[in-house]
């Protein structure tokens, strides 16, 4: 059986009343009897019971925090800042996952609702914007990676067309002229990262290929199959951006296993710069997001919403740098094609 709190303040030898002030961190108990309370707490593997906690005092510690994909180390990052954040400020995080589909996305935000949390963080939902609006008239909301025009909502998020241009100009600098895009489909942040790219291929005067995909790595493989499947591989695309680090992985498997070299015959940039991307075996240039940053950033716009302390929007827009790594190299048509 659980141990409850009597059975805390039947070990420490004090009254249900102090243990509860020790459990809420309250500066009216000595630190003799605090002591007491915590070493009973440990020996009987006692915790606090967040949700009962948070329904007495009528003030919730608990933050609900939906991530797109749990396969995705982008997330992972960005919840690391939020954490780190939340846990300063004496709150507890929630984490559930929609699993990149609307439906099951709205199910797991009901679900994060039904524990009365303080505030929500969705990174990079798909669920529709109505139903985010509906979730904030229950608790402030805050999206990150994702772009939403309510005034209830705040938002952080990096700057994708100016990261997928960073991508461009990246390989356009190394003699690329036939550079394609695997692009996010319907994923946050596509869009914008999408358009950038076709905005910096114009600017160069080349024409950009958009090839439909998903920031996963399956996705990133059927795409680089479709290319190998429309183009002789003198006329394949010798650049690549793809939507996400994950995606990125994905086509480099896929060239790989059709006989192509990265970065010889084809060059590949990612997208996030997330750990997966600095491993010395794949070494991805990427696009570089502030990731723990975002995630401090959307704490402390959720807290400010909590607190009270302003109702107008916030729209964090940061600047994204770009990471040049071992899956770039120069290309040059007078030194042949790609096999």
């Amino acid at each position: 059986m659980r141990p409850t709190m009597e059975d805390v303040a039947a070990r420490a030898g004090v009254s249900r009343a102090l243990v509860s002030l020790v459990m809420r961190n309250s500066p009216k108990v000595s630190d003799a009897r605090r002591a007491a309370v915590l070493r009973a707490a440990e020996e009987l593997g006692y915790q606090p019971h967040v949700m009962a906690r948070s329904l007495a005092s009528r003030t919730s510690t608990v933050l609900g925090v939906m991530v797109n994909d749990l396969r995705n180390a982008f997330f992972a990052d960005v919840v690391e800042g939020l954490d780190a954040a939340a846990q300063a400020a004496g709150f507890d995080l929630i984490l559930n996952t929609g699993g990149r589909s609307p439906a099951r996305e709205w199910n797991a935000l009901h679900n994060l609702l039904s524990f009365r949390p303080a505030g929500i963080i969705l990174l990079s939902p798909v669920v529709p914007a109505a139903s985010i609006q509906v979730a904030a008239k229950q608790c402030p909301v805050v999206l990150v990676s994702r772009t939403i025009r309510a005034s209830t909502v705040d938002t952080v998020n990096d700057d994708g067309e100016a990261g997928s241009a960073l991508a461009v100009d990246h390989l356009v600098g190394l003699g690329h002229r036939r550079i394609a895009h695997l692009d996010g489909g319907g994923a946050a942040g596509a869009a914008q990262r999408r358009r950038g790219f076709q905005a910096a291929m114009r600017r160069h005067g080349l024409e950009p290929v958009v090839v439909r995909s998903e920031h996963t790595d399956t996705g990133g493989e059927k795409s680089v199959r479709e290319l190998l499947a429309t183009y002789s591989r003198a006329q394949l695309p010798t650049g690549l951006v793809a939507g996400n680090d994950f995606n990125a992985v994905g086509a480099i498997s896929a060239l790989e296993e059709a006989g192509l070299r990265v970065p010889e015959d084809v060059s590949v940039v990612g997208y996030d710069n997330t750990s997966l991307a600095a491993l010395r075996h794949l070494s991805l240039t990427t696009v570089d997001q502030p990731r723990t940053e975002m995630g401090r950033l959307a704490f402390e716009a959720l807290a400010e919403r909590i607190r009270g302390e302003r109702t107008e929007p916030v729209r964090h827009l940061l600047h994204p740098s770009l990471v040049v790594r071992a899956t770039t190299a120069e290309f040059s048509d007078t030194g042949g094609a790609p096999r």
